[in-house]
């Protein structure tokens, strides 16, 4: 219990990063959606670079981040050298990369589909390497369970980009139509969305240098014995990692392609990513335990007790995922005035559960993945995501040109949950646990009754907020029951007297 109490802890503070400072960020959503409409095509061409930008992240990381933590919790290994020989590693590849783009820049902006602006592409080269490369000493702040610096950093970011995103679509574009002589050597309108991009890297660059002590405060020592042995557990993570951003971005990437030339390409693509930004809420619970847990497991991997802390582990993340889950649907008329300023967008709501339905089944493939990381078979990971990612690029394919972004939906859910599947079946053999299966499926038919009832419709909104709500904490009255939380939550001397 007190193992989970320490992943609990750490898993908010990470949170505080992941989901409050994503939370702040979504605010970047209503305000490209406001001053971009669903035509204009501005929001289709932000959620399809940003897609190359999330697949290029995981190619330049290449599996290095959870190699760390292996390699670092190994007692034959330094953790110093296996740190400073991470980040020479990465650190380097980041650079090259940037270097081929900017040398080959007019012929791939010209493949991507926006030859006329090339700085799209060559600006987000840099963002990606400086990601990339800031993700080590990240993964070390992590490993020496430094999590308020981690958090403060992931916010100084968000709040950067917010400020810097309001001051060039908000602010600056009102002041120049007063005084076009003064405001125009600080701002052109016709760079448009462009300055999304340029904006990205102004707040990402200096975020390194804040890395000062974690960059300079070590002693270097480059392995090239222990970096062969890393890059050969960490291969198979980079196809996995590469097949499961692929489930997440190839519709994305893709879509104009897929889809056709037809004239609407970049305003379904538009509609899509902005709905979907909305059923995120998902990726960034996933991510906030994924931050806390992938230390947790490996700092814990010599416990006799730590089969059953990864069920327990499992059973509180599907309870707390369907919550939010049904959370979403049941607000998700006030989400959409919040986040999708334009009513244009708002046909595309109908993704928003399954695409959370397809986040879920990737938190529990994530989860069922230590396995083979545990064990040192990293290879099952490289083809569980390889076969899904097999079957959400078939999905796309197939049915995209007829059924569009719906399809991009329901294609994540067959990927993840191919993937989630094997990973179960061939856990069991080579690393079993027990876990609830029974609690598990108890949970998802509940939360999928419920789900059901919200859907009736009740035209007037509030009476349909209502409605919901009741409906959620009905649920929230069978996690208590169920899981016995009333008689716990007595003990806590604040709210003890609600429970006497």
């Amino acid at each position: 219990m007190a193992n989970l109490k320490s992943l609990a802890k750490d898993t908010a503070i990470y949170g505080l990063s992941s989901i409050i400072g994503r939370f702040l960020n979504y605010l970047l959503v209503p305000l490209y959606t406001a001053k971009m409409t669903a035509a204009s095509g501005g929001y289709g061409v932000i959620t399809n670079v940003y897609a190359y930008v999330a697949l290029l992240l995981v190619i330049l990381t290449y599996g290095m981040e959870t190699t760390f933590f292996r390699f670092a919790n190994k007692s034959e290994e330094n953790p110093n050298t296996v740190y400073s020989t991470t980040l020479i590693s990465v650190g380097t590849t980041s650079l090259l990369f940037v270097l081929l783009v900017l040398a080959f820049l007019p012929g791939i902006a010209g493949w991507m589909g926006y030859s006329a602006h090339p700085e799209y592409v060559g600006v987000m080269a840099a963002v990606v390497a400086f990601d990339a490369f800031q993700c080590i000493p990240f993964a070390y702040l992590r490993y020496q369970r430094r999590p308020w610096k981690f958090a403060a950093l992931k916010l100084l970011f968000i709040f950067l980009n917010i400020g810097l995103n309001l001051l060039y679509f908000v602010a600056l574009p009102a002041l120049y139509k007063s005084y076009p002589d003064i405001i125009g050597k600080i701002y052109n309108p016709n760079v448009g969305v462009g300055y999304a991009f340029f904006i990205n890297l102004a707040c990402t660059g200096p975020i390194t240098l804040l890395f000062w002590k974690e960059l300079v405060g070590i002693k270097y020592k480059f392995d090239w014995s222990l970096l062969k042995r890393m890059l050969k557990y960490a291969w198979p993570i980079l196809v996995l990692g590469i097949a499961g951003i692929l489930n997440q971005t190839f519709d994305k990437m893709m879509f104009p392609k897929i889809y056709g030339d037809r004239a609407d390409t970049q305003t379904q693509l538009g509609i899509y990513g902005a709905a979907v930004k909305i059923a995120m809420i998902m990726a960034l619970i996933t991510q906030a335990f994924r931050y806390a847990y992938e230390p947790f497991v490996f700092g814990k991997s010599k416990d006799k007790d730590n089969r059953e802390t990864y069920a327990q582990a499992m059973r509180y993340f599907v309870i707390f995922t369907l919550l939010a889950f049904l959370a979403v649907i049941a607000w998700i008329d006030i989400l959409k005035l919040l986040f999708l300023r334009n009513e244009d967008y708002w046909v595309g709501l109908k993704v928003v559960p399954i695409v959370m339905a397809a986040e879920i089944m990737m938190g529990i493939y994530f989860n069922l993945s230590f396995w083979y990381k545990l064990i040192d078979k990293t290879i099952w990971g490289a083809w569980f995501s390889g076969i899904g990612c097999a079957v959400l690029i078939l999905v796309n394919v197939l049915f995209v040109p007829k059924y569009g972004y719906i399809a991009c939906a329901w294609g994540g859910v067959a990927g993840y949950g191919t993937a989630m599947i094997l990973s179960y079946l061939v856990g069991q053999k080579y690393y079993p646990i027990k876990y609830p299966l029974r609690d598990l499926a108890i949970y998802t038919v509940v939360s999928a009754i419920l789900f059901a009832a919200m859907m009736l419709p009740v035209e007037n909104m509030w009476l349909k907020l209502a409605y919901r709500t009741v409906l959620l904490l009905l649920f929230v009255g069978f996690i208590f029951r169920k899981e016995h939380l009333g008689p716990m939550l007595a003990k806590l001397r604040v709210i003890g007297h609600f429970f006497k």
